[in-house]
């Protein structure tokens, strides 16, 4: 076992090609054993983190595909939900890549009494963020691949396995929603035993920090539907870190871009190159900007000889974010609203809108958001996420943990319809994997 070890760390070492460089130990010698080393496998990790909502989006009524040969292959029976006939073109949901960064993240868990040249708190540190990295991997699979927590009966129903330690001839087994939610949780708990690093120099800002914490539960909570955990969550973010973007001012930074002033991690990128240059923006996501809205000018590049509206949030690699200010405002005003804390969701929701809309719009939607009753106010805070979040890999996630409408398309083709609830708003396990481990079709 320790000899697979060796191989499957040095593979993980070699393929690192950016952040923390080191020199590989000669073959025969058990590796890793220093600190540097271990930042240096965990840096692999990081780097291997999908950019699975993009992915996703083509799902929701976010994006269209480009009515291209090439892009219609790859992503048109994603955007159609035809999950079940995939061409061999088909770009699939990733499922190897998780779970390896799953066994780097044990490996330096298991490490953790073992690892030399750091002090304690670098130490602990590090094992921290690696906590934090198995929650967020968990995460992203069972939100792909489980149903929704918030679907009646969901959390007894099986998702995806747990991988906890690293045991690579473990025979893996799905386990239920509600117990990978349970153990994402206690990761998080763990997480925020060891870690004290407060701010990453901005290179390394893809490494998770202390308020990556409560960020990341905030997210959970609201994916849950536990609305006083996920508002706590989210305050507890805005006490120590309230910065917005004004969109107001001359040069505007979009605010997933990694040097955003709103930027908590920037660890995901969200649309890879090939699914930036595929994806146009929905007529119905444009139709929810109104008058006086900043966003548009700034989200998106002006139409093309054919209409299509690509996104200035993606594309290329400076676009990467996890976690940012923005979300947590929507956070708190969604978690507020549904707990019956109507005020504390104004406030929160016309903070953000004040930012991003011009004076006279702004005093409209304060009239408009003063006079909502509380299903009203949700229904705003909803459409607010989907305008301000837009191609950050949001849409299809808020899409499956809240109401999973009825989502018709009109498409070259024809029409194509998901039904209200319906069972492909949870994505079916890979067939490359089933036929690895068939267990998993179980």
């Amino acid at each position: 076992m320790r000899k697979i070890y060796t191989v499957l760390l040095m593979s993980s070492l070699l393929l690192l090609t950016a952040c923390d460089m080191l020199d590989i130990q000669p073959v025969g010698k058990v590796i890793p054993t220093t600190l540097t080393e271990y930042r240096a496998l965990l840096a692999t990790a990081y780097k291997g983190v999908q950019p699975t909502g993009g992915l996703a989006s083509f799902r929701s009524d976010e994006v269209t595909v480009r009515d291209n040969s090439y892009d219609q292959s790859h992503y048109g029976q994603i955007e159609r939900w035809d999950d079940y006939n995939y061409e061999e073109s088909t770009t699939t949901f990733d499922w190897e890549k998780p779970y390896n960064g799953l066994f780097i993240a044990n490996f330096i868990i298991e490490s953790h009494g073992g690892i030399t040249e750091g002090t304690t708190q670098e130490v602990d540190q590090l094992v921290g963020e690696s906590y934090l990295l198995r929650a967020y991997l968990h995460f992203k699979l069972v939100n792909l691949y489980g149903q929704p927590y918030t679907r009646a009966g969901a959390p007894d129903t099986k998702a995806v396995p747990l991988k906890l330690n690293s045991d690579v001839n473990e025979l893996l087994n799905r386990n239920t929603v509600g117990q990978i939610y349970e153990s994402i949780l206690s990761d998080i708990t763990k997480a925020e035993e060891l870690m004290t690093t407060e701010a990453w120099e901005t290179k390394y800002s893809y490494r998770f920090n202390v308020l990556s914490i409560p960020a990341f539960r905030s997210r959970v909570y609201l994916y849950m539907g536990k609305w006083n955990e996920a508002y706590n969550a989210s305050e507890a973010v805005l006490a120590h870190k309230k910065e917005l973007t004004d969109f107001h001012a001359a040069t505007v930074r979009v605010p997933n871009h990694y040097e955003s002033l709103e930027t908590i991690n920037a660890l995901d990128p969200v649309f890879n190159n090939l699914q930036h240059s595929a994806a146009c923006a929905s007529s119905a996501l444009l139709a929810m900007y109104g008058e006086g809205d900043l966003r548009p000018a700034i989200y998106f590049k002006a139409a093309d000889k054919d209409g299509n509206r690509f996104s200035n949030k993606s594309g290329y690699i400076e676009y990467r974010c996890t976690f940012r200010t923005g979300e947590m405002y929507l956070n708190a005003a969604e978690a507020a609203a549904q707990s019956d804390k109507l005020p504390q969701a104004r406030t929160r929701l016309l903070e953000l809108m004040q930012k991003r809309y011009t004076a006279e719009a702004y005093a409209a939607k304060v009239t408009a958001v003063n006079s909502m009753d509380k299903s009203a106010l949700v229904q705003e805070i909803l459409k607010e996420r989907t305008r301000e979040l837009a191609y950050e890999g949001h849409r299809w996630f808020d899409l499956r943990r809240t109401t999973r409408p009825r989502i018709e398309k009109v498409l070259k083709g024809g029409t194509f319809v998901l039904e209200q609830d319906d069972p492909r708003y949870t994505i079916r396990i890979p067939r490359d994997a089933i036929a690895a481990n068939p267990g998993l079709a179980n």
